[in-house]
């Protein structure tokens, strides 16, 4: 008999742990999933209660882990647009449940518009 079979290994998560734990990294992953691709300014309407600088940090640090990407448009005045990366759609793909999990609960704040969350 295997005494192991409800052991789950969780080091995998031990180099991103510390990014989607954060308060509004799923929030942010989810929200830009959402649209396809959003604006910073966007971005800070969706996200009621973020400060401006804690979106630019956040935004910052999920292009360094490739959860996002930013693309900057050569126009007057400036755009620039975040989008997911594979590895973003894949971690979306991966908290869509745990997002579910959470709306049944019941006990949370709603920090964003989304559709997902309101089902």
């Amino acid at each position: 008999m295997n005494h192991h079979s409800n052991v789950v290994c969780l080091c995998p998560l031990d180099g991103i742990i510390e990014t989607i734990g954060k308060k509004w990294t799923m929030l942010l992953v989810n929200e830009i999933g959402n649209h396809g691709s959003l604006r910073y300014n966007n971005l800070l309407e969706e996200l009621k209660g973020i400060s401006p600088s804690t979106l630019a940090s956040m935004l910052k640090e999920l292009q360094k882990e490739g959860i996002i990407s930013r693309e900057a448009f050569n126009e007057i005045p400036p755009r620039v647009e975040y989008t997911l990366t594979k590895r973003g759609k894949e971690l979306r793909i991966a908290i869509i449940p745990l997002l579910k999990w959470a709306t049944k609960k019941g006990n949370f704040k709603m920090h964003c518009n989304c559709s997902l969350l309101k089902k």
